[in-house]
Parts: C-alpha cells; sequence; structure tokens
C-alpha cells in the first residue's frame, strides 16, 4: 500500500521557487545600475581619449605654453635639457593625456550627475547642479592661479636667488612632475568653498563651530602647503593663504543655508 501524503505536511518546492524569485528580484537593480555605471565610465574614457587624439599633434606647443613661465625667466640662450632618452617623447604625452582629462571634467562629472540623480530628491536635485558648476569652475580657476599668479612668482624666486656661476638648465620631466603637482594642488584647494559649504548643509558641522576653529584651520593651511609645495616659504604661503580665505568664503556662504529635512520614506 502507498502512504497517503498528510494534507498539513508542508511542501518544500514552491516555497524554494518563491525565494528564489526574490533573490533575483533584489539582484536585479543592482545589476541594472552596474551596467550603467559602466556606461558611463566608458563613455568617460572615450571622452578623454578623443580629446586627447585631436589634442597630440599640438603636444609639443601644449608644453611649450606650460614651460613658459619658467622659460620667460631664463637668460637669453637658454633653454631646458632631457636628461633620459624618451623624455622628449613622454613629456609632451603625460602633458597632453593630463590636458585631456582637465578639460573633460566637466562631462565627467555630468556622467556623474546622471548616474546619482535618479537616487536624489528634488531639493537635492537644485543644490546639486549649482555645486557641480562651482566645482569645476573652482577647480579650473586653481589651475590658473597656479600659471598666472604662483609660477611667475616662484620661478622669480628661484631663478634669482641662486650663485650667479650656476646655469639653470631644468630637465623637462622633472619640471612636468613639479607643475602638474601644483596644478593639482591648487585646483583642489580650492574646492574648499564647497567642501565648506556641503559640511554645513549636510549638518556635519556649524558655522559657529567653524568660526571657532578658525586659528587651527590658519595652522592646517600652511601645514598642507607645506606638504603640497616645494620646501619654501613663498609657495606655501602663496597656497595656504587663498586656502584660509576660500575657507571663509565657504563659512560665508554656509550662512545662508537653511536646511530642510528629507523626506520621510513610504515604508517608514
Amino acid at each position: 500500500m502507498s502512504a497517503t501524503p498528510d494534507p498539513q505536511e508542508p511542501t518544500q518546492g514552491p516555497p524554494q521557487d518563491n525565494q528564489n524569485s526574490g533573490h533575483d528580484t533584489r539582484q536585479a537593480p543592482l545589476i541594472e545600475h552596474l551596467i550603467e555605471l559602466r556606461s558611463r565610465l566608458v563613455r568617460a574614457v572615450v571622452v578623454i581619449l578623443a580629446i586627447f587624439l585631436s589634442l597630440y599633434a599640438f603636444s609639443n606647443d601644449i608644453y611649450t605654453f606650460v614651460a613658459q613661465p619658467l622659460m620667460a625667466l631664463l637668460p637669453e640662450g637658454s633653454q631646458m635639457i632631457a636628461t633620459e632618452v624618451a623624455s622628449p617623447f613622454l613629456a609632451p604625452f603625460k602633458l597632453t593625456l593630463v590636458v585631456a582629462v582637465f578639460i573633460a571634467v566637466p562631462f565627467v562629472l555630468h556622467q556623474a550627475w546622471a548616474f546619482i540623480a535618479p537616487g536624489l530628491y528634488d531639493n537635492e536635485k537644485r543644490l546639486a547642479i549649482p555645486l557641480l558648476v562651482s566645482s569645476v569652475a573652482l577647480f579650473y580657476g586653481g589651475a590658473a592661479f597656479a600659471y598666472y599668479v604662483v609660477f611667475p612668482l616662484l620661478f622669480e624666486f628661484f631663478t634669482q636667488t641662486g650663485p650667479a656661476d650656476v646655469a639653470v638648465m631644468t630637465d623637462i620631466n622633472q619640471y612636468l612632475n613639479f607643475v602638474l603637482k601644483l596644478f593639482f594642488a591648487f585646483g583642489i584647494a580650492f574646492e574648499i568653498p564647497i567642501a565648506t559649504f556641503l559640511m554645513i548643509f549636510s549638518g556635519a558641522t556649524t558655522v559657529e563651530s567653524l568660526s571657532k576653529k578658525r586659528p587651527y584651520v590658519v595652522l592646517g593651511c600652511f601645514v598642507v602647503g607645506m606638504l603640497m609645495t616645494p620646501p619654501d616659504v613663498i609657495s606655501q604661503s602663496l597656497l595656504a593663504v587663498p586656502m584660509y580665505l576660500l575657507y571663509e568664503v565657504g563659512i560665508l556662504f554656509g550662512r545662508l543655508v537653511k536646511r530642510t529635512p528629507r523626506p520621510a520614506d513610504d515604508d517608514a
């Protein structure tokens, strides 16, 4: 005789299928987000490569433009040197690639914005767009400040303080590393108002708290200037002073912040 199945005994097949179905449903959005992220990263890389290929024919001219602040201060007839065999090719190549990334920053940030925008509330979207535009403008402003203000003062100091019988012949690769470090140092330093504003807007700190920490911020600015610039007082001050002034600008705009609470989740 065959055993009659107990009607109260739970069956294991269908519940297991339902669990697998729910697991796949939870995984689907994550996979879709990863695919979208990969797509946007590919777009950013393609744009950077396209800009690089269009600029590569002018790589030597770009290097000459970047070297102009130093070359203008060298004695007549002086020139840079290449101490490595591949430097005449690699230095302009590297600079052109960095310039391509530099130019593509707005597009890259737009791709990042398009990826995270669906998860933001309306008030956050209205705030994010001005912040993105301001971030790009401040980064470019920091690089321009380094090129037109810092470099002439810095190179004049370097070229005029050495012994009279020492000829200044700078290696092109060493010069490129030096100026790129300063470009990014000043570009990042000019983002201080954005960082300060976001800290106040998010509630991580307050205007009153930041105002009381001014002495520590001044000291911190000079420490950062010491770490991110050559070991001389002029370059450290040229970075530290703008950093502190931009910190004050961030506090000034932070006073205009009126935080609104995030809407409660539907399932809360």
